[in-house]
């Protein structure tokens, strides 16, 4: 039986603004019902390469499929089939919670029965049907959220593109917003997401594809690429004398990288690390043995250099 033809399928996808290139040539596939998830820092390409997926922005070069269909010549027709949660809120703060999705299902062409039904079933999604007919601007910024990836899916889309979906919520908004789109994984919603939260990207993602200034960089399973591009723990030392000599690292053997405020030791022992460290009498304030994390291989693989 062959393999069942991706929902996305990129191919040496190419997006130019005048003698900028934002996007060099990537090659991505996004399978059915999965949860996939591009990562990079600002700047590499992650939005040009959303908005040509939502069909809002044509590709330069390169071929881009959606749903077996050519992105370039289809655009109203995929549109149709997906579901876009915008890293910037764009609900209308004039009308209720609940009118926020059954306006916004008349682009559908959603009969109102129809609108109004799934649109309670939403709220209740979302856990917002008690806000139903309140105004959008009397939520928090988490119950937006909420709310937009809740219009995200009031067309029932096959695919749904979540940009920066937790970015600015406290720590118990991203959690249940986490549950929701996991819950709607099960349900087998394909999502495509990015996000500059590792921990986010390591627990909601199937499929990561890393970039940097318009090129991947990397690609796999969180897990994955935690084993190919750390250790499986890392050493936090913090010295002292921020820059006291550290020659004795080197005879250890293991990867060091220095910041500012402390150095980091990689090995797949920490504690062993640790220990031979203490051997070597290095004066230490501080040390912490954590895991090796998703974190650690995105800057591996993108830098430490702030980008604005």
């Amino acid at each position: 039986m062959p393999e069942q033809e991706p929902i996305v399928h990129a191919a040496g996808l190419v997006k130019r603004y005048g003698d900028f290139t934002a996007v060099h040539g990537i090659d991505f596939d996004v399978r059915s019902g999965q949860v996939f998830g591009l990562l990079g820092p600002n700047g590499a390409g992650k939005s040009s390469t959303m908005r040509m997926i939502s069909c809002v922005s044509k590709p330069t070069a390169g071929f881009l499929r959606l749903f077996g269909m050519d992105a370039a010549t289809h655009g109203p027709a995929i549109r149709a089939r997906i579901g876009v949660c915008p890293q910037q809120d764009t609900l209308d703060a004039e009308l209720s919670v609940v009118q926020n999705l059954t306006v916004f299902a008349r682009y559908f062409g959603i009969p109102r029965a129809t609108a109004a039904a799934r649109a309670a079933d939403l709220l209740a999604f979302v856990r917002l049907e008690s806000r139903a007919d309140d105004r959008v601007d009397a939520l928090s910024g988490g119950m937006k959220r909420r709310l937009s990836v809740a219009r995200a899916m009031i067309n029932d889309p096959r695919l749904l593109l979540l940009d920066e979906p937790t970015t600015g919520l406290d720590p118990q908004a991203r959690h249940l917003l986490w549950e929701r789109l996991d819950q709607l994984r099960r349900r087998g919603v394909t999502q495509v997401l990015t996000t500059h939260y590792m921990d986010e990207a390591e627990q909601l993602c199937d499929w990561l594809v890393v970039v940097d200034g318009g090129r991947t960089v990397a690609t796999g399973t969180p897990a994955g690429l935690i084993a190919r591009h750390c250790t499986k723990e890392v050493v936090e030392l913090r010295l002292r004398q921020a820059d006291a000599p550290v020659e004795e690292l080197n005879r250890l053997g293991l990867r060091v990288e220095r910041l500012p405020d402390r150095l980091l030791l990689y090995a797949d022992d920490g504690e062993a690390a640790a220990a031979a460290v203490h051997r070597e009498g290095i004066g230490l304030r501080s040390v912490l043995v954590r895991r090796g994390g998703l974190e650690d291989v995105f800057l591996h693989l993108t830098g430490r250099a702030l980008v604005d």
